[in-house]
């Protein structure tokens, strides 16, 4: 849609007047694996495109030669990020925060746009690319042979429709201010997390009120709740555990579901469908009708814990949220685990979450590839743990739940933001509406 001010360009007709301001990942040789390090240049891949409008999450990194050498293939403040391969890369776009002053190192899967900032605001780009019509766009010129990837020919003949600056920008302020709220809630998310996370490790995994009461300290706990713990450990098979309690599995704390159902067989009927995609970019089930999914799926209840048996180096451990009218279903790749009492979801999610229990599911994958390692449901089902009396697992919960409910809550408000989000990106990078419609509708939506 050219004219009114807006115009058709190519994505290369944004690029900045410098050197490699479109520029792909190194040569495959060039950075392998055996180049990671604990500390350095951080290197972005896929799963750091998968949060949201910034690169972010847990990186790998290179010593600051490796990334001198291979400077043309690196990115900075408000660089946009693209993912070249893979049947979901068209999905895959992030920016480098305006506020981000690390050098980064792009991996051999990723391509780097340094946007003109005469002509285009990169958040706008972003936004662009995030639009269904541009990402159907790279789906259908995708090359197909073996995984498919769009080059970095392919990227720089992409078309666009882009208006004036001063459009852009306020078309941004308004998609911005929704993606504000949602980061809001994740960073909100990631602070509830983190306290029952160390909750769980101070009771369970460090024995911390043990070990005070041992050494004559004050536990820190109310006097009732501290006299549930004993004053000393004592050595078991998983180690020193506190006196008087036993061990016991994952499967002794929760159950795995395995009720299953084809989506296909109800063409017309929506799902909810918590698949890894799903989860990988952001954590939202996909609503789709069931002609859409075309293999088996496990249903998943209320209340249960969600645990990736695919590639379980990558951290996906999902509480489950539907509705009760929702058909939810979820990946077979997911263990669908329900606590079973005195247990609850709490309880069961900091396990799966635990560095500790991450280790274990480790020692028990298979596979040699880092894209087909799996582990055993009844592997990871057997994973011994210490069991604390009822009663301990019981104040755990009653601590717990209410910091899970909160965090439920602040998802689903993400959804709802990112739904309203979603409809209005088309129509407002189309010119279909205006800002003010936009600034109208949103008003309406939070009456």
């Amino acid at each position: 849609m050219a004219g009114d001010g807006w115009r058709d360009v190519f994505l290369e007709d944004l690029a900045a007047p410098i050197r490699n301001a479109l520029v792909g990942g190194p040569f495959g040789s060039d950075l392998v694996s055996n180049d990671y390090q604990p500390s350095g240049v951080p290197v972005i891949r896929g799963e750091n495109l998968s949060d949201g409008r910034w690169v972010s999450g847990d990186f790998v990194f290179v010593s600051s030669e490796k990334a001198k050498r291979l400077e043309a293939n690196t990115a900075g403040e408000s660089d946009i990020i693209f993912t070249q391969r893979g049947a979901n890369h068209y999905r895959q776009v992030a920016v480098v925060s305006p506020d981000e002053r690390h050098r980064f190192l792009i991996s051999q899967s990723q391509m780097k746009l340094t946007v003109d900032r005469r002509v285009a605001d990169p958040l706008f780009v972003y936004y662009l690319f995030r639009a269904p019509e541009q990402q159907e766009y790279l789906q259908r010129n995708a090359i197909s042979t073996g995984v498919p990837h769009t080059n970095l020919s392919i990227l720089r003949k992409v078309p666009l429709c882009i208006p004036t600056i001063d459009i852009q920008l306020a078309i941004v302020s308004i998609l911005g201010a929704l993606d504000d709220k949602i980061e809001l809630n994740r960073r909100m998310n990631e602070t509830l997390e983190a306290m029952a996370r160390a909750l769980f490790k101070s009771w369970f995994v460090d024995f911390d009120p043990v070990r005070a009461k041992a050494e004559g300290r004050d536990p820190g706990l109310p006097m009732p709740l501290a006299d549930l713990f004993p004053a000393c450990l004592v050595d078991s098979e998983l180690g020193e555990i506190p006196e008087g309690w036993s061990i016991s599995s994952v499967h002794g704390a929760s159950e795995q579901l395995r009720d299953q159902t084809n989506p296909f067989d109800l063409p017309n009927e929506l799902f909810h469908h918590y698949s890894i995609p799903a989860f990988d970019n952001g954590q939202h089930p996909v609503v789709e009708f069931g002609n859409m999914i075309r293999s088996m799926k496990f249903r998943v209840p209320n209340k249960t814990v969600l645990f990736s048996k695919l590639n379980p180096e990558i951290k996906r451990v999902w509480l489950a949220d539907p509705d009760p009218g929702d058909q939810a279903i979820c990946s077979t790749e997911f263990l669908v685990l329900r606590p079973k009492l005195p247990y609850g979801r709490g309880f069961v999610y900091c396990l799966l979450c635990s560095p500790e229990f991450r280790e274990s599911v480790r020692v028990v994958t298979t596979g040699t590839s880092n894209s087909h390692q799996r582990a055993r449901a009844d592997s990871v089902l057997a994973i011994p743990i210490p069991r604390a009396p009822a009663t301990v697992v019981e104040h755990f919960e009653q601590l717990v739940e209410p910091i899970v409910k909160r965090l439920l809550a602040s998802q689903r408000e993400s959804r709802t933001l990112a739904a309203l989000r979603d409809a209005l990106l088309p129509k407002l990078i189309s010119g279909e509406i205006r800002v003010t419609d936009a600034e109208r509708l949103i008003a309406e939506a939070a009456a």
